[in-house]
């Protein structure tokens, strides 16, 4: 049963250890302060409802500390708890939340029955759980007969859905099989209707004129991964050739697409729709744009991002060399026009065809 409970800071720390053991309730008071004068709500439920239910017992600012003992992989509908979260909670506010991740699922499950019956098992937990609700015409009877109940979410998914609702993760750990989070309320959600779970994605780029269009690609990342770009390149930086160093949100199928260009393939229709040349800088989402020199983001704008980027005829390794190489395209595009496309479309093809040349 769904509870709402409304507790001293006693009572908070108490409950904690009950429900969740004495490791959660000290985790949970390292990161979250549990003065007695703070706005705190300890929950279980996944239902919107409750959380506008509860506020109206507080302080019209909101509250300062939202913890949930409730798995997300057992509330229906994610977000919109996220949402109703962001909205209860005074800025800068505090939840904590928990998820079974879907490695440590896989890891239950194997370690819970024998050979081969844990891989049979582990199959058809996979097959019902993760590939079924991302097919459009089997996800609804799915949710419709499970309502979301012990779901599998990914740890990059997970996050994802967290900073897409006004979230920032301050912190995660594991505890007996469940991955922690607590996070602060930074902004307001982005209220993403048309987020998708199957295999082709529309991601949101900054293209002529600075406006914003969608670019068709086939998924290589965990769903909701593209709000985690500021998270990504915090923790873990650029590699050689412009990419997020050891970038997690990428799946295994995934890398398989990029390393043929498989996922681009749909771009084409960027192409026929005309947001798109073939030639020409890659479209770069509004916070990856924003890492370029404030010059070279405007001049940007003046252009329509291409399919064949200058990376591939000039190979740089650094983003200084990116920004650069980008640069002296537009600088040649500025004097030659088509035929300045022309050249990079043949050097370009040299350089992938002949040498082989990939980005990392």
């Amino acid at each position: 049963m769904e509870t709402t409970l409304l507790l001293t800071i006693n009572k908070v720390r108490e409950t904690l250890i009950k429900e969740r053991g004495d490791d959660i309730e000290r985790y949970v008071s390292q990161f979250v302060d549990l003065a007695p004068d703070r706005q705190i709500a300890l929950v279980e439920t996944g239902s919107p409802v409750n959380l506008f239910s509860i506020s109206n017992a507080y302080r019209s600012e909101g509250l300062d500390v939202l913890v949930n003992i409730k798995r997300l992989n057992d509330v229906q509908y994610i977000n919109k708890y996220l949402e109703a979260a962001n909205q209860v909670l005074a800025p800068g506010g505090i939840i904590v939340c928990c998820l079974e991740t879907k490695e440590k699922r896989k890891e239950r499950i194997l370690n819970k029955y024998p050979i081969p019956l844990n891989w049979i098992h582990y199959t058809l937990d996979f097959a019902v759980k993760r590939v079924i609700p991302k097919v459009a015409f089997l996800k609804k009877i799915y949710f419709r007969l499970t309502r979301g109940h012990n779901r599998v979410l990914s740890k990059m998914e997970a996050y994802g859905r967290i900073y897409s609702c006004g979230f920032e993760i301050i912190h995660s750990r594991n505890f007996n099989n469940l991955r922690y989070l607590v996070a602060q309320k930074v902004g307001d959600p982005a209220y993403n209707t048309k987020a998708t779970y199957g295999p082709l994605i529309r991601l949101r780029r900054v293209g002529k004129g600075g406006k914003i269009f969608p670019v068709y690609k086939l998924r290589t990342m965990h769903p909701f991964a593209e709000y985690l770009q500021p998270y990504i390149a915090k923790k873990y930086g650029l590699q050689e050739g412009g990419k997020f160093r050891n970038d997690p949100r990428v799946t295994t199928l995934g890398k398989f697409f990029r390393k043929f260009w498989l996922d681009e393939l749909p771009m084409l229709f960027n192409l026929i729709k005309g947001d798109m040349k073939l030639v020409g800088f890659r479209p770069l989402s509004a916070h990856y744009l924003s890492m370029y020199p404030r010059p070279v983001q405007e001049r940007r704008k003046k252009y329509k991002p291409g399919l064949l980027p200058p990376f591939y005829a000039d190979m740089p390794k650094t983003f200084e060399e990116i920004v650069a190489s980008e640069v002296r395209y537009l600088d040649a595009y500025d004097k030659g026009g088509l035929l300045t496309d022309i050249r990079y479309f043949f050097k370009i093809f040299h350089n992938i065809l002949i040498k082989r040349a990939r980005s990392k």
